[in-house]
């Protein structure tokens, strides 16, 4: 079983903004997760996703951006989104003392956690978690979003797909062995950049979400434990 609450937070200079906190019985992490760039928090993905971490003992705390907790359709810029970022942290650290925090998104959500963490010390988070990093916009290959990566101190896990087409593996993949320790990659075979599969790979899409899961709650038991 888990418990559901609706949260509100203040963002810098951006007013306040909705979350939903989702916590399992016996959680042993939390994630705040940023949602992507089309949809909000309640996208279907979203809440599956938070779902199927729930299942693994992990708590999430989804927030909306600005933009769209004003119902606009544009991006803020990312100043705004970084200070959501910030915000959403700090009120998961408030929400949930007791447990490990680490943070992260889709798409949009995740490169927006990882510019905050590469401009600040976002307290208290252990690891970053992107689920499907956005490193070009489609079919416009370019590593030019993933510079400031270099300058994420924090552990890193990255969940990508062979069809992606935000993402071209062969780009990223030097990016990754450049960060070295700090980076983890998951590729998920025949997934876009929803993370909607094949048939041919032998899985579904609910599958998926359940690897995304079990990966993200083996990766954040071992981020976790350290300095606890």
């Amino acid at each position: 079983m888990a418990s559901s609450a609706n949260m509100r937070f203040a963002v810098q200079n951006a007013g306040e903004v909705s979350a939903i906190l989702v916590r399992p019985q016996g959680a042993e992490s939390l994630l705040v997760l940023a949602h992507g760039a089309g949809a909000g928090m309640n996208h279907p993905f979203m809440q599956s996703l938070a779902t199927e971490l729930a299942a693994v003992k992990v708590a999430t705390l989804r927030f909306q951006f600005p933009y769209m907790e004003q119902q606009r359709k544009i991006p803020d810029r990312p100043p705004a989104l970084t200070a959501a970022v910030v915000a959403a942290v700090d009120a998961a650290s408030r929400a949930a003392p007791d447990l490990p925090v680490f943070a992260g998104g889709k798409s949009l959500g995740g490169r927006m956690t990882s510019l905050a963490a590469s401009e600040r010390d976002l307290d208290g988070v252990r690891g970053l978690i992107f689920f499907g990093f956005p490193l070009h916009p489609p079919n416009q290959p370019g590593t030019k979003r993933a510079q400031h990566l270099r300058l994420v101190k924090l552990p890193m896990l990255f969940f990508q797909g062979t069809r992606d087409k935000l993402a071209d593996l062969n780009l990223l993949r030097p990016i990754y062995a450049e960060l070295g320790s700090r980076a983890t990659l998951h590729v998920i075979d025949t997934a876009d950049h929803s993370f909607h599969v094949l048939k041919s790979s032998g899985k579904t899409d609910a599958a998926v979400l359940q690897e995304l899961a079990k990966t993200a709650a083996t990766w954040t038991q071992a981020f976790g434990r350290l300095n606890s």
